[in-house]
């Protein structure tokens, strides 16, 4: 019989079955498991046990992950996007915005396909306000195209977008910037 001990408190479930799902973070320890108890007419029953009430500060904070798409913050805005020889497609996100996760393995494929003609990079949402102030970010994810340290015209775009849409988005806005 397997015995879970929750860091948090002094409760200790005993189970013969693994844990279903154990989420830990640097300071505390949250596992559920479905227990049998037989019952008296020999049926028995799968159980939750409750260990733990989660709230919003106790829930574990996720990052971005990025993997040919660099994360900048705003010190590094001017250099990287402003200063950049190369067009810049910004992409405003958010760790806990679901259509950012959705469209993520695209904006990927994108940055590797498009790597010779274009700078793709991410800005966290939450942790660099003053940019969404002054680029207006309303919506997440939010694309801004960047061109000679320039918003280039109509190139905004809020939402959730599916790969083939984004490569037409971005093969007519890099069209008409080279026709310029």
């Amino acid at each position: 019989m397997d015995t879970v001990l929750s860091s948090s408190s002094s409760l200790v479930v005993r189970s013969s079955l693994p844990p279903v799902r154990s989420v830990s973070t640097p300071s505390k320890l949250y596992s559920a498991t479905f227990s049998f108890n037989p019952s008296i007419n020999g049926l028995g029953r799968n159980r939750l046990p409750l260990l733990r009430s989660v709230s919003s500060s106790t829930v574990p904070k996720f990052s971005i992950q990025c993997g040919a798409i660099k994360e900048i913050k705003e010190s590094e805005f001017q250099s990287t996007v402003l200063e950049s020889k190369r067009p810049v497609l910004v992409e405003f996100v958010a760790s806990w915005c679901g259509p950012c996760r959705l469209i993520s393995p695209a904006m990927e494929s994108i940055a590797q396909e498009y790597g010779d003609r274009l700078v793709v990079v991410k800005i966290d949402h939450d942790a660099n306000p003053k940019l969404i102030e002054e680029y207006k970010v309303y919506g997440l994810p939010s694309l801004i195209l960047f061109k000679d340290g320039q918003e280039v015209p109509e190139s905004r775009r809020e939402g959730a977008i599916t790969k083939p849409k984004l490569k037409e988005y971005l093969d007519a806005l890099l069209e008409t910037i080279s026709v310029a």
